[in-house]
């Protein structure tokens, strides 16, 4: 199985800048799509032979999560199921017969951390969903997580410590969750490689320099380890400030 995971920073822009080329070619078993930035009826994407799930933000053109898959999932859930987090669009579950994919855009702690607090409660709640997920089916996670996990994972490690995405909490929360029985897959293949982002600031031509972050990711339940074929970050591709990331597994 390919899947792919993308936060396409606004989906009517990215087909603007060639997102139909891009999942065209890519062939995706199952594609999620993070900042949708739109509401039901707001755009018609001609995806032949997908079935189509979207959990939009209450707020108009902000947040929302996708997910287009080949095969018709058992079943869709929307949200955590926890009324506080779930205006904002930004998780889908879809169970399959072996594992469930569940796709989430993570909430940003935002300038001067305004929001770490509910950052915070935010990363302990999904974490108990996710294990109480794993208990009946391995879990395959992805998505943009908002969070830089280690030094390696950003371009500016020392003078970003204190940012959102960087902060030791949020970090923390990463490794707890790693630490609870998932894999981060990337870094199960390249635990060592540098200079490898997934986004990049508008500012300052950052692309082009590749001043960059890793906050996008694929995490699986640790009995998939076996299972994994290679995951990769596909930062040739543009329409958004993030570039796709890609997992190969046999399941």
């Amino acid at each position: 199985m390919k899947l792919i995971s993308w936060n396409v920073n606004g989906l009517r822009a990215c087909v603007r800048k060639g997102f139909l080329d891009y999942f065209k070619d890519i062939d995706a078993d199952i594609f999620c799509v993070q900042e949708t930035k739109l509401q039901e009826g707001q755009i018609d994407l001609d995806l032949e032979g997908y079935y189509d799930y979207w959990n939009y933000a209450e707020k108009k053109g902000y947040s929302g999560t996708a997910v287009f898959t080949k095969e018709k999932p058992l079943s869709v859930k929307y949200g955590l199921g926890i009324e506080e987090h779930d205006n904002e669009g930004r998780v889908i579950t879809l169970e399959f017969e072996k594992f469930y994919l569940v796709n989430v855009y993570t909430p940003n702690s935002q300038r001067e951390l305004t929001r770490l607090d509910y950052r915070m409660t935010w990363e302990d709640e999904f974490r108990s969903y996710l294990q109480q997920l794993d208990k009946d089916k391995p879990v395959i996670l992805c998505g943009d997580l908002n969070v830089a996990h280690k030094e390696i994972d950003l371009k500016n490690p020392k003078t970003n410590r204190r940012n959102a995405g960087f902060t030791d909490e949020e970090r923390g929360k990463m490794t707890e969750l790693l630490g609870s029985g998932f894999i981060d897959t990337f870094r199960y293949f390249y635990p060592d490689k540098e200079e490898a982002y997934s986004w990049w600031s508008y500012m300052r031509k950052s692309r082009d320099r590749n001043v960059g972050w890793r906050i996008d990711y694929f995490i699986v339940s640790e009995r998939l380890k076996d299972n994994l074929k290679d995951a990769e970050i596909h930062s040739e591709v543009l329409g958004s400030d993030h570039c796709p990331v890609a997992l190969e597994i046999e399941i």
